[in-house]
């Protein structure tokens, strides 16, 4: 299964592509930032967002997705540009016909470290091992979407698991 991460930001959003094969192993298909200008204003800001990802999506053509879900932030202004990413994000997924699902930074960190407290470095070296990779990914952006790619794979195949138990 193909599946795509995403790491909601106005002024970057990354991506991460991550194919699980059939013995359960994992490749990096494509990862990157999509940045945007502080210097245009917002609705063109998301519009840019909106067409990159979907020339993404398009592109790849991945069977499912996930999108990193909000933390409480202390600065209200940044939550609220982020929340407006992430529904950029959900809605070039939906559009694509790409099932979604959603995760918090302490469950991406769970699936991929095993400890949902872990830090930042501590989940690039992982994802850097999980995916047989020679050095962690950059920018950090890329890194935490193909995280939340690994925590969603991971977290279907458990799904499947408990389905074929049940």
């Amino acid at each position: 299964m193909l599946a795509i991460g995403i790491d909601p930001g106005t002024a970057i959003t990354g991506y991460g592509l991550v194919r699980e094969e059939q013995d359960g192993s994992l490749s990096v298909v494509d990862y990157g930032v999509i940045k945007t200008s502080a210097d245009e204003k917002m609705p063109e800001r998301l519009v840019q967002l909106y067409h990159n990802l979907k020339n993404i999506i398009d592109l790849h053509s991945p069977q499912s997705g996930a999108v990193e879900k909000l933390f409480f932030a202390r600065n209200v202004s940044t939550a609220l540009t982020v929340g407006q990413a992430r529904g950029i994000a959900l809605l070039a997924l939906a559009e694509s016909g790409v099932t979604i699902a959603e995760y918090s930074p302490n469950e991406v960190k769970q699936a991929v470290t095993g400890f949902g407290g872990a830090d930042k470095n501590q989940v690039q070296q992982m994802v850097q091992a999980l995916l047989d990779l020679e050095q962690i990914p950059q920018p950090d952006d890329a890194a935490d979407a193909l995280a939340v790619a690994i925590c969603h794979l991971h977290s279907a195949r458990m799904r499947a698991l408990e389905d074929r138990a049940g």
